[in-house]
């Protein structure tokens, strides 16, 4: 042990002594203006995407990907089917203001890291707690928006299941940040009302954040704000045309599916192409039937099925990766295939595909969905058969659906009369 440390007079070395931190800007102002920010963005964000669990139907066993996960459901209702748009707003809104807090949370990582590097790190049992809390916290808040951001740029970096760790993440996260808003909430009143946006102005005491030694001020607090509100506006352009459309895809540089469409009636954004699915033309060729299993079985070809009655509806493909299109979709409603083998009102049915293997090679639908009028088995898109990486011979689009459960190239449907 130093000879000082036995003197008693050992000093904290790096960022552990206040002395390092000298920018005036920081201050507890800052740190709960940017607090408040984050508390109103950070709810919506885990409100819609609990809402985007809620749409994936975790009541249904062959749609929930976590079977372990029991203690973590809490959905009582199945996802509506109207309007049609709704995983559309939800999920983009998840996604576009998720890019939109990023550049928030560095600013506020900044502004409170004097108190991060707090020398003695622990003082009582109850500060205790609360570091462990506020640890829970940062690294959930770092890990959902970078697992998030690479889920939707498609850059799997890692080896686990996002679905899985993104809904654990979650729950970590809005614990944590229940309990840190909870225990701030009235400090951050206070700061709001009783601070200046002007360093030079603002009082200077031992609050932790505020510097023992600041530097001259070159930036005010509400300059810092402006920068910070550039910064996420900068990435609201970048992403939200892909939720949106028009005009503003094209400048959504982070959009993962295309900013643009071709002239075709095909010619949309693909997940997932029929090559990667392992769906080959011979699959889908004339020798393709659709099994239809309920209290009979019926087995038709696409041309039985296309002699049938025929609706068209324009329904949105919206994904978890916050990217959206609208097309026109013909085919025969879910409810007169279920007619078909006596099992309306269904419970549920089971879509599966000629995809091999995969997360989402099968999907359940729950009954509202199966009765929706608006919920078909597509045969043609803007008036043209699909094509085979859009599903050929034929997929499942039902309004208000995640796109990953708007299966593709079907090849059973089995109703049921309870959920599956």
């Amino acid at each position: 042990m130093p000879e000082e440390a036995r003197r008693g007079s050992w000093r904290p070395r790096g960022p552990f002594r206040r002395e390092v931190w000298r920018s005036p800007l920081r201050g507890p102002w800052l740190a709960s203006a940017l607090g408040a920010i984050l508390l109103v963005g950070f709810t919506v964000v885990a409100v819609t995407g609990f809402l985007s669990y809620a749409a994936y139907n975790p009541r249904l066993g062959a749609n929930d990907r976590t079977p372990e996960a029991a203690l973590l459901r809490f959905y009582l209702f199945d996802w509506p089917t109207s309007p049609v748009w709704l995983y559309r707003a939800t999920q983009g809104t998840h996604v576009v203001l998720g890019f939109a807090l990023v550049p928030v949370v560095l600013a506020k990582l900044w502004a409170v890291a004097p108190k991060l590097y707090e020398w003695p790190p622990v003082r009582s049992v109850a500060h205790a707690l609360e570091r462990v809390n506020l640890a829970l916290l940062v690294g959930s808040a770092l890990f959902q928006l970078a697992t998030g951001i690479l889920n939707v740029e498609y850059d799997y970096l890692w080896r686990f299941s996002f679905y899985d760790a993104h809904l654990y993440g979650a729950w970590v996260f809005t614990v944590s940040f229940a309990v840190h808003a909870a225990l701030k909430f009235p400090t951050m009143v206070r700061s709001l009302r009783g601070r200046s946006t002007d360093p030079a102005r603002a009082p200077h005491h031992d609050d932790g954040l505020t510097p023992v030694a600041p530097r001259r001020p070159t930036l005010s607090r509400r300059a810092f704000m402006g920068w910070v509100g550039g910064g996420s506006a900068v990435l609201v352009v970048l992403t939200a045309g892909q939720a949106i459309g028009g005009a503003a895809r094209r400048v959504a540089l982070l959009a993962p599916r295309g900013r643009s469409y071709g002239n075709g009636p095909n010619d949309f954004q693909v997940n997932k192409t029929a090559h990667a699915a392992g769906v080959t033309e011979h699959d889908a060729g004339p020798g393709w039937r659709l099994e239809i299993v309920g209290r009979r079985t019926v087995v038709l070809d696409r041309d039985q099925l296309l002699a049938m009655e025929q609706h068209t509806e324009e329904l949105p493909i919206a994904c978890v990766e916050g990217w959206s299109t609208s097309q026109t979709w013909t085919g025969v409603r879910l409810g007169d295939l279920a007619d078909l083998v006596d099992r309306r009102p269904a419970a549920s049915v089971l879509v599966e595909s000629l995809q091999r293997g995969g997360a989402f090679s099968s999907t359940t639908l729950s009954g509202d969905q199966v009765r929706e009028p608006r919920s078909l088995l597509a045969l043609r898109v803007n008036g043209a058969d699909l094509s085979l990486d859009h599903g050929y011979p034929a997929r499942v689009i039902v309004p208000a659906n995640p796109g990953v459960h708007n299966t593709k190239w079907v090849r059973r449907l089995t109703f049921a009369e309870h959920d599956a």
